[in-house]
């Protein structure tokens, strides 16, 4: 089937994905949550637009240059999920409220008075940027939050509409047991928080959480409104080690050819430049190698250079060396699909009908 398409290439099985996207509207509809999937995770506006189309309420991006190309893309309700410090970033996105709703965020009383300032006439919705444990960006949930929402609300410009939190600590979680807690510590920070904000008359309309390994039990607390998965869309060997996600949900692969065979090694065309060199998420390492083929789970990646992904072969799997056929081409599931797909151009898309066509990876570079 892919014996015509050229080596290292990312592949996309719309079958797969199609169930996925599905998997995460069924999550809004279970618990009455909306659902606000991440733009980093797929980066094409053409997926975004299917996540739409099955119920997504919104989408979520990192940047604004992100944020352009989906409303471009006909794309109406956009959380930027960033702070953003600079005024001409905040602006470029003005043009756009008259046909779509843009939501800001702020974690900080310095970063709030560049975004009231920058507002200049116009009316900015603003969320905050709860920390439930990630310690990344965020106000400590309580007391912290309740004093930026008190700040937030004096000044001219800014309309708080909500409170969000991203917990990607889970990603380190060491079983299911800690998954459901850190879940529930990231659904409480923010419902007590907005409790705390609503106790002191400052309405929170939207308390919404992200982090694809704890959304779906996330979305059950009460007092939550939206769920944001990102990497839910594909999956990957991350989700598989966290017992999210089954191999055979892995939407995305990156298709190899063997280049050689050496010694106690098999190398394939595919290297850092082909496979994301993370072997987990936020520091914290979760998998072996950096790839695991999607025929056997046998043959991973154990070492990348530039342009070369090597297979070290040990007792177990010694085996494989005769197997394997010097220009045979094998799909690995890449450690973590989000930042495997932003070093390509195109998805090579296996089609529902069988067929295999290109597909723009169009927010690819889109850093901005």
């Amino acid at each position: 089937m892919y014996e015509t398409i050229q080596t290292p290439a990312i592949l996309l099985d719309e079958v797969k994905m199609n169930r996925n996207i599905r998997r995460m509207a069924a999550v809004g509809e279970k618990h009455k949550v909306s659902v606000r999937p991440h733009f980093k995770t797929h980066k094409s506006s053409f997926i975004a637009n299917k996540q739409i189309s099955a119920g997504a309420a919104g989408m979520t991006v990192a940047k604004v240059s992100e944020a352009e190309l989906l409303l471009e893309a006909g794309i109406k309700d956009i959380l930027i999920a960033h702070p953003l410090v600079e005024s001409e970033k905040i602006k470029k996105l003005f043009p756009y409220q008259k046909s779509a709703r843009l939501i800001f965020t702020i974690d900080s009383k310095e970063q709030a008075e560049v975004m009231s300032k920058a507002a200049d006439g116009h009316m900015i919705e603003v969320w905050l940027k709860v920390n439930s444990g990630l310690n990344r960006c965020g106000t400590q949930p309580g007391r912290e939050t309740l004093q930026l929402a008190k700040d937030v609300r004096r000044m001219k410009g800014l309309k708080l509409t909500g409170l969000f939190t991203h917990a990607g600590h889970s990603y380190g979680a060491a079983s299911r047991k800690e998954l459901e807690k850190i879940a529930e510590e990231e659904a409480q920070s923010v419902v007590l928080s907005a409790r705390l904000c609503e106790e002191h008359g400052i309405e929170i309309q939207n308390r919404s959480i992200g982090s694809t390994p704890t959304f779906e039990k996330g979305a059950s607390y009460e007092g939550i409104t939206e769920v944001r998965p990102g990497n839910a869309v594909f999956f990957d060997r991350m989700q598989m080690s966290l017992n999210v996600a089954k191999k055979d949900e892995a939407a995305v692969t990156i298709l190899t050819q063997l280049v050689s065979k050496r010694d106690c090694r098999v190398v394939f065309d595919g290297g850092s430049k082909a496979f994301t060199t993370e072997k987990g998420a936020h520091g914290k390492e979760g998998v072996a190698g950096f790839g695991e083929a999607l025929s056997n789970k046998l043959l991973a990646i154990t070492r990348l250079s530039e342009e070369h992904g090597i297979a070290d072969l040990t007792n177990e799997n010694m085996h494989l060396f005769q197997d394997l056929a010097l220009g045979e081409k094998i799909q690995f599931i890449p450690n973590h699909a989000c930042t495997a797909v932003n070093l390509f151009d195109s998805y090579m898309m296996l089609k529902e009908n069988g067929e295999i066509e290109p597909l723009p990876i169009d927010g690819r570079g889109k850093s901005q």
